[in-house]
């Protein structure tokens, strides 16, 4: 059985425990504010396949977007970051979020996040208030390299399980890719080591 790690991020009143309780439960809860972390663990089926999901959700940020834990950015195998459509300060604190995670998970090689991330943008039911465009959130997301989604937890139960059922599934697609990875890599430094051994042995005979 798998077992995936998703970490929720996002301003205090951007809505991402309703969003995760949704999700969890199928239900809406109004806005509360939580001020401890909270881990939830879902057992779940995708494809055939049985995992274990574990969601961490920190006390809320603040307006001032002072830095993430750094314990969610190194535990996480995944990230859901959510903003407010109708607070544009939630949607700068998004941002610096997203440029938090990129700094402490950023794979050397291509200068972009090993880490699988899904930008979201809740309270699609406030469009008459709206304060942040459509555009805005998948331009932030295209920047980064992460998928992006508006939802409305108080209206949509459907759009936000797709929204972490296509996120597990890229989060086990990565952590297989990573696995692989690792594997090829080991076997090349072994036989490197072999032929480095053998190779030395012929030109002693």
């Amino acid at each position: 059985m798998n077992d995936i790690k998703l970490a929720l991020l996002g301003s205090q009143g951007a809505g991402k425990s309703a969003v995760l309780v949704r999700f969890l439960t199928r239900r809406f809860i109004g806005e509360y504010a939580s001020n401890a972390n909270s881990l939830y663990h879902k057992r779940l089926s995708i494809d055939g396949r049985q995992l274990n999901l574990e969601i961490f959700d920190p006390c809320s940020q603040g307006s001032e977007a002072r830095c993430i834990l750094e314990e969610p950015v190194d535990w996480a195998d995944g990230f859901v970051v959510v903003y407010n459509i109708s607070d544009r300060t939630s949607f700068i604190n998004a941002k610096n979020i997203l440029r938090q995670i990129r700094e402490a998970r950023v794979d050397n090689c291509k200068g972009e996040m090993d880490v699988p991330v899904c930008l979201v943008g809740n309270k699609q039911d406030l469009c008459h208030a709206r304060q942040v465009c459509e555009d805005e959130g998948r331009c932030l997301a295209q920047e980064n390299r992460c998928r992006f989604q508006e939802v409305s937890a108080a209206e949509s139960y459907q759009d936000i399980s797709n929204l972490f059922t296509q996120l597990i599934r890229q989060v086990m697609d990565h952590l297989k890719y990573r696995a692989d990875r690792r594997r090829y890599s080991g076997s090349k430094s072994m036989a490197k080591l072999i032929n480095n051994v053998f190779g030395k042995r012929r030109k002693s005979v």
